[in-house]
C-alpha cells in the first residue's frame, strides 16, 4: 500500500491522532501527515502512506480552503476557543462594516503568528516560550488572501470562508480582524474544505477507513507528472539514481515499470535530467 489518503479529521483530535490511528488499521508504521490541523479543527487532511511519503517534499501546494466561525465579546491567549479567556464584554458588530474589512483583507497579508504555534525560534517551539511564560521575538510571515466572504452573520458569532496561501494561521487572520474592526472575537470553529485541488468531500473518516472503504491515490494522482515507461538501458540508471539524457518537452517525469512508480526526475539543463525523489528503491 503505496500512496495518499485524504482523511476527514474530526474535532479534537491531533493530526499526529490521526497518524497514529492508521498505523494501527493499516497496520504499517511508515505514515506521515501534510498540514497540520489544530485539535479543535477539522477537515481535510493529507495522508501519505509508505512510499508516497518519498514525495511529500514535491508537494507544493499553493493554497488552502476554510471555513471559519467567530465568536463575538472574548479575547483568548491562544486566539481560539481552547485557550484561557483574558477579555470578555458584550459586542454589537454592524454587518455591513464587517463586510467591509474582510474584504480589506484580501491581497498580500503580513502578520504576527500566534505565540500559541509550533513555529520554532532558536530551535525553540513558540509555544513553549509561551507556556514558560517567557518573552521572545515573534516572527512576521508573509501570506496571500486570495478570497474571504461572510456566509453567515448572528448576534454573537459570524462564519467566514477564505482561500489563502499555504501555511497561512486564520488564528491571526481573526485576531487582525478583531484589532481592525475593533472588537473582541476569537475563533470557535475550523473547517478546512480544500487543499489546492483536493476537496473535503472526497475525504475518509477514520471510520471509513477501518471498514476498508476508502480510495488509496496514486502518487502520481498529486504529482500529475508526465509518466514514462523504463525500459531498456535507462532502467539500470533510473534504479541507481544516475543523471540520464531524455528527449522530452516536460520539465518533471515519473518512470514507470508496469504499474509501479518508481522514480521522479526533473531537467537540469537541456536534454539533461536529476533524480528528485526514488519511490521504489
Amino acid at each position: 500500500m503505496n500512496g495518499f489518503i485524504l482523511v476527514n479529521k474530526k474535532k479534537n483530535m491531533t493530526s499526529r491522532d490521526v497518524v497514529n490511528s492508521l498505523i494501527k488499521i493499516l497496520n504499517t508504521k511508515k505514515i506521515g501527515h501534510t498540514g497540520t490541523l489544530d485539535p479543535f479543527a477539522e477537515g481535510l487532511l493529507l495522508v501519505g502512506v509508505n512510499k508516497g511519503l518519498k514525495v511529500v517534499k514535491l508537494l507544493n501546494y499553493k493554497d488552502k480552503e476554510y471555513i471559519a466561525k467567530v465568536k463575538l465579546g472574548i479575547k483568548t491567549d491562544t486566539l481560539d476557543i481552547t485557550g484561557n479567556i483574558l477579555e470578555e464584554r458584550k459586542e454589537d458588530l454592524n454587518q455591513e462594516e464587517l463586510v467591509e474589512v474582510l474584504q480589506s483583507f484580501i491581497g498580500e497579508y503580513s502578520y504576527e503568528v500566534p505565540i500559541y504555534s509550533a513555529i520554532k525560534v532558536n530551535g525553540k517551539k513558540l509555544y513553549e516560550y509561551a507556556r514558560e511564560g517567557k518573552k521572545v521575538e515573534i516572527p512576521i510571515k508573509e501570506s496571500y488572501i486570495y478570497d474571504i466572504k461572510l456566509i453567515d452573520f448572528k448576534d454573537n458569532s459570524f462564519t467566514f470562508s477564505v482561500k489563502v496561501s499555504n501555511g497561512t494561521y486564520i488564528r491571526a487572520l481573526v485576531r487582525d480582524i478583531s484589532k481592525k474592526i475593533n472588537k473582541l472575537m476569537t475563533l470557535e470553529e475550523l473547517t478546512r474544505t480544500k487543499i489546492d485541488s483536493l476537496l473535503l468531500k472526497d475525504a475518509y473518516t477514520l471510520e471509513d477507513i477501518k471498514n476498508n472503504n476508502f480510495k488509496l491515490l496514486k502518487i502520481n494522482d498529486l504529482l500529475n507528472y508526465k509518466e514514462v515507461e523504463l525500459s531498456g538501458y535507462l532502467e539500470a540508471k533510473v534504479l541507481n539514481g544516475n543523471k540520464i539524457k531524455l528527449k522530452e518537452k516536460e520539465d518533471n517525469i515519473l518512470f514507470i515499470k508496469e504499474t509501479e512508480e518508481i522514480a521522479v526526475y526533473t531537467r537540469e539543463e537541456c536534454d539533461i535530467f536529476k533524480v528528485l525523489a526514488m519511490i521504489e528503491v
